[in-house]
């Protein structure tokens, strides 16, 4: 418990028997200091690997060092040493995976989370650390499995919520609503992040309970301390867009849109009527696709679904409301990056057709459909 007094017996000792296993331990005493000794400590495994080229475990130790100091190059050319020194020991493959967990790279965190394992003494700290990788590198099945492990020896709080996530991404929407709402029943609700309140809500939506969904998308925005709500509205809009509650995401991008019209994106500007559109609420649609063609004038697509959208209002094709939009987006200069979709021309190319057909402009009508038979010989 005293670092220093730690350090002093260490020293004594090794200045009668330079014994490398003690000169670890010198090191590690030095990392304990109030004030930080990692300059020793790091002084201390060099003159162990110096002497000892194959000390797996100092080589382990001074990647550790780099890992804090952000020097990653160092940090993992040292826990390839240590891995080559003794590929026995567990310790360089832990850290790996925990390095490659900080840098979202999580297949990689899982590759080296395996070989922990199986070198590592079973205990249910392996066995955790082994279902947080599982669950970012997105293995949901293993992650599931080793959550109810851990459930069923030392049932934490935070292992239901692993586990309720998992099988919410495995559609098994039943259980995945049971156990979040033992986590959130468990859970103390000032450890709540905005996170787990909007996985909560995708459950509650994955089970068709919106109104309750909802409530919990609102808790996600009062949880979150940024002053700029841009990403936490832009995730609303995301998590009912997937949940396919149409104008309930419509509200969310609409917040995005009026409150912060000049960070929004184009996307955001797309997602304001392609909610709309799918919600049925045509009208506004429109209105949606016309701001953001207003806006993005040379994006091709607010041009196109403006069409769509005036075209769902005019169904019958008697009016015309879609022709100066296609006849638009048909007409324009499109960026190399952007392809008009056979699909989407169709869709241009039947309205148009049946619009003229309705006009009795044969012409007109002859030079579509020969377009859309180009597209779709067999079209009936």
């Amino acid at each position: 418990g005293d670092a220093q007094q730690a350090i002093n017996w260490y020293k004594a000792a090794l200045a009668n028997y330079d014994n490398q296993d003690m000169r670890i331990s010198l090191a590690d005493a030095y990392l304990k200091l109030p004030s930080g000794g990692g300059g020793e400590a790091m002084s201390n495994y060099e003159k162990v690997v110096e002497k000892d080229p194959k000390n797996s475990l100092a080589f382990s130790r001074i990647g550790k060092l780099w890992y804090d100091a952000k020097n990653y190059k160092l940090a993992l050319e040292n826990w390839e040493k240590a891995k080559e020194a003794d590929p026995a020991n567990p310790l360089p493959y832990r850290d790996l995976a925990n390095a490659y967990t900080y840098v979202a790279k999580y297949d990689l965190a899982k590759k080296h989370i395996e070989e922990y394992v199986k070198l590592a003494d079973p205990s249910p700290i392996v066995t955790e650390k082994y279902m947080d990788v599982l669950f970012l590198s997105k293995d949901y099945k293993n992650a599931a499995a080793k959550a109810q492990e851990l459930i069923n020896t030392k049932p934490e709080t935070r292992f239901y919520g692993i586990l309720a996530f998992s099988q919410y991404e495995l559609k098994d929407s039943v259980n995945a609503l049971k156990n979040a709402r033992i986590y959130f029943e468990k859970q103390d609700a000032t450890k709540n992040s905005p996170g787990d309140y909007r996985m909560f809500a995708k459950i509650l939506l994955q089970n068709s309970l919106t109104s309750e969904a909802d409530m919990y998308l609102q808790k996600a925005i009062d949880a979150d301390t940024a002053t700029n709500k841009l990403v936490p509205y832009r995730e609303n809009g995301e998590a009912l867009r997937e949940g396919k509650e149409w104008l309930a995401a419509s509200k969310w991008y609409d917040k995005i849109v009026n409150e912060m019209p000049t960070s929004a994106t184009v996307t955001d500007y797309f997602y304001t009527g392609f909610t709309k559109y799918f919600g049925r609420d045509y009208d506004n649609a429109l209105k949606s696709f016309v701001a953001m063609t207003e806006k993005y004038p040379a994006e091709p697509s607010g041009h196109y679904w403006s069409g769509r959208a005036a075209a769902a209002k005019d169904n019958d094709a008697t009016q015309g409301l879609a022709v100066p939009y296609y006849t638009k987006w048909l007409e324009m200069e499109v960026p190399s990056t952007y392809t008009r979709k056979p699909n989407d021309l169709m869709q241009a190319y039947q309205y148009m057709a049946i619009y003229n057909y309705n006009k009795k402009d044969k012409a007109k009508t002859m030079e579509l459909v020969q377009k859309i038979e180009a597209i779709d010989p067999n079209n009936s």
